[in-house]
């Protein structure tokens, strides 16, 4: 939407919008609240931008601006013409000063393209309307608690960043809407307690030092086979980096 016109502006390569905004007389416009810009000028750069991330091309086939219904004096196009504007939880975006950036997304896939987590599964598994990274980060708040899954389907390589047009922060939103679902209660006490048990190990050198390689791999690919049953099964050096460090060194600590 344009909004110093009011005009609906539609760019396709086929032709079909066009024709199926003229041919009809009555035409129904739906329209996300978040695909509204200030003037008619900022097509120049909305319009190439969308073809040249979406497509490759310089600019999109067909281009139409659509500013009312048939006039007195025009011999075709509908006689009537409604806008709806359409919300369904994007005010809900729009409430969380950290995740609000997703609405500028212009939807030109880009992202989808270089994410390796949608090469491998496709758009179907989403289940939803919108897949890949700015669709993982976008459901949960649309769609609700159901679909906060989805923001874990994400190796967080930030290929889906460095690739946006409008530079969304996706991998780091994905982490915030963890950070949220586990904040809402989305985890098992059992979750949580193992995560802080790997934190504390993390963070003490000596706890990570501790047991021999063989039972390292027990512990991992036995105690917790479910982290193996989709994964090659992990296997721990005899020594750790810090261990053959200090003694090259000739460090005793």
């Amino acid at each position: 939407i344009i909004a110093d016109t009011g005009s609906i502006a539609i760019t396709e390569n086929e032709g079909n919008a066009r024709l199926s905004c003229a041919f009809p007389k009555t035409h129904i416009v739906i329209c996300g609240i978040e695909k509204v810009i200030p003037s008619i000028n900022d097509l120049s750069l909305f319009w190439p931008l969308l073809a040249t991330y979406g497509t490759g091309q310089q600019v999109t086939v067909y281009n139409t601006i659509v500013s009312g219904p048939r006039q007195a004096n025009e011999t075709d196009g509908p006689e009537e013409m409604y806008v709806i504007l359409l919300d369904n939880g994007r005010t809900n975006l729009l409430a969380d000063e950290k995740a609000r950036e997703a609405l500028y997304c212009i939807r030109c896939g880009a992202c989808l393209n270089a994410c390796p987590v949608y090469k491998n599964i496709g758009g179907h598994s989403y289940e939803t309307t919108y897949s890949g990274p700015i669709g993982k980060v976008i459901t949960p708040h649309l769609r609700g608690k159901d679909y906060k899954h989805l923001s874990y389907a994400s190796s967080l390589c930030g290929n889906c960043t460095e690739v946006c047009p409008v530079r969304i922060n996706l991998h780091e939103l994905l982490l915030h809407n963890r950070h949220k679902a586990v904040q809402t209660g989305d985890s098992t006490l059992t979750e949580r307690l193992a995560w802080k048990a790997w934190k504390q190990a993390s963070l003490n050198r000596k706890w990570m030092n501790m047991g021999s390689a063989n039972m390292k791999n027990w512990v991992v690919n036995k105690v917790f086979k479910g982290w193996t049953a989709h994964r090659s099964e992990l296997n721990f050096s005899q020594k750790t980096f810090n261990q053959l460090w200090h003694e090259k060194h000739n460090i005793t600590s």
